[in-house]
């Protein structure tokens, strides 16, 4: 197994999540022993409590958002998640006393981390997945706090204060939120699981928060239990369903398949971690000893299933494309679809390969579940912002292709409709069709909750609401006057 480098580094370019903590053998030899069940008391020195914590920290993938992109300090806040409300930006959790959370008690801290509400009481935005770390335990938040405070380097920094649009500017709202949705229940293990199932429960629904992106919202952005692990749009990717269904989710899956994917974020014909779950590969699961890997696996494979029928899964869609590559390159008017061929033939079969079979270093295009789902976000947002996946000293990349380029040529909305419809055509799920309005879509950041789209009338609304009680007021003061005998 890998071992992490010592600090985090840089949070990679990522599209939604970031870098990683210190050392982690120490900690996975005394977690074999201790966590054979999830939330297993905690036994041994301040080295072990610190060791425990750090392994935690990683697997609760906390230096992911509160590291700042490009050389960003550990743990020491301002990477900005673009979320349909805005850009939150992440604090800083260093122990530092003057910038991060060095003045926070133990309690404190297990309030900030398992309820969202800081030391001075203001609530945190749920972009912080405070509602599954809800379940953490009380040992293992002990352990967390020893890490943070003994182990990370403090740092003074005071990163970018995040200045939501109204309503959503105000804190104070999530009070109500959480008294709606917010479920402070600790982890208790099911006695009717095996104690391998118990601790894949408690580390895919606490600690991972697998549900904070598979998981469908409501109306209000609170997830909707009765879809757990669903699938749900993640700003511009799609995080797909892991239920046990054997087309739209992961029962079809090997359990060594989805081991492996999980650690590497690579399975052959079966599908390649892009956006955020690449960068939960990164910094956090590859990390993971293999029992624990087993035991998400084992958790998963035994969620119920949601949507299924006959059709073939996403993964095994798509075949060698037929057309001759390089008999049609640059000649108009050879490819039923010209310009998605042309940009395809330009920007992509150099490493696809003209067949789509790709090679080596770069995956298929056929039996991918990128170009085999549903719908085509991730295909569009892979080619709008590129892939970074580094697992061991293997790096897997791929360059952006959107606005923010930064390693090619820009291609319009239109470009990136045309090139993933002849994608989707001729590898992958040819009854999807990508329009520009889709790619204008995905790269504005995915489609707005309604809640989203409500919040300009917020205002408005609040000055009618004011001017209604305000002429209330004054239409009850005048019949009082009124009312009020004569003097004299």
């Amino acid at each position: 197994m890998p071992t992490p480098p010592v600090s985090p580094g840089t949070a990679l370019g990522r599209t939604l999540f970031a870098p990683i903590s210190a050392s982690l053998r120490p900690a996975i030899l005394c977690l074999s022993a201790l966590v054979a069940t999830a939330g297993a008391s905690f036994a041994g020195d301040t080295s072990d409590l610190v060791a425990r914590g750090r392994y935690l920290a990683t697997a609760a993938d906390c230096a992911a958002c509160h590291t700042a992109p490009h050389g960003g300090t550990p743990f020491a806040g301002g990477y900005g998640i673009d979320t349909p409300l805005g850009k939150i930006f992440s604090t800083n959790i260093t122990p530092s006393k003057e910038g991060g959370i060095g003045r926070y008690s133990e309690e404190e801290f297990a309030r900030a981390v398992r309820e969202g509400v800081a030391k001075d009481g203001s609530h945190l935005y749920p972009a912080m997945p405070y509602t599954a770390y809800a379940k953490i335990t009380d040992d293992d938040m002990k352990a967390l706090y020893a890490y943070f405070m003994n182990e990370v380097k403090p740092d003074d920094h005071k990163p970018q204060k995040t200045e939501l649009p109204f309503p959503f500017s105000i804190r104070t709202s999530m009070a109500a939120w959480n008294l709606l949705f917010l479920d402070k229940t600790r982890f208790t293990p099911d006695p009717a699981k095996s104690a391998e199932w118990n601790r894949g429960a408690y580390l895919a629904d606490a600690l991972e928060h697998c549900s904070t992106c598979h998981t469908p919202r409501n109306a209000f952005m609170a997830e909707d239990a009765s879809q757990l692990f669903a699938g749900s749009a993640v700003g511009s990717w799609y995080a797909p369903n892991i239920t046990s269904d054997k087309v739209a989710g992961i029962g079809g899956w090997s359990d060594d398949e989805l081991i492996r994917y999980l650690k590497t974020g690579n399975v052959v014909g079966k599908a390649q971690a892009a956006g955020p779950m690449a960068e939960a590969v990164e910094n956090s699961l590859q990390y993971l000893p293999d029992d624990d890997l087993k035991a998400i696996v084992t958790y998963l494979k035994d969620v119920p299933a949601i949507g299924s029928g006959d059709a073939p899964s996403r993964a095994d869609l798509g075949k060698p494309s037929t057309v001759v590559e390089a008999s049609l390159r640059g000649l108009p008017g050879q490819a039923p679809d010209e310009n998605g061929y042309h940009i395809f033939s330009g920007s992509c079969a150099a490493c696809h390969q003209p067949e789509g079979q790709g090679n080596d270093h770069y995956p298929s295009l056929f039996h991918n579940t990128a170009t085999g789902e549903d719908r085509a976000d991730n295909l569009v947002s892979t080619i709008l912002y590129g892939l970074h996946r580094k697992v061991s000293d293997h790096v897997a990349f791929m360059p952006a292709f959107g606005p923010d380029a930064s390693y090619t040529d820009r291609l319009s909305n239109k470009e990136i409709a045309d090139v993933s419809n002849y994608v989707l055509a001729n590898y992958g799920n040819a009854a999807v069709k990508v329009t520009e309005a889709d790619v204008a879509r995905i790269r504005d950041g995915g489609e707005k909750p309604l809640i989203v789209k409500l919040a300009p009338l917020a205002a408005p609304a609040a000055i009618v609401a004011a001017v209604i009680v305000l002429a209330l007021i004054a239409w009850f003061a005048s019949r009082r006057r009124r009312s009020r005998p004569a003097l004299g």
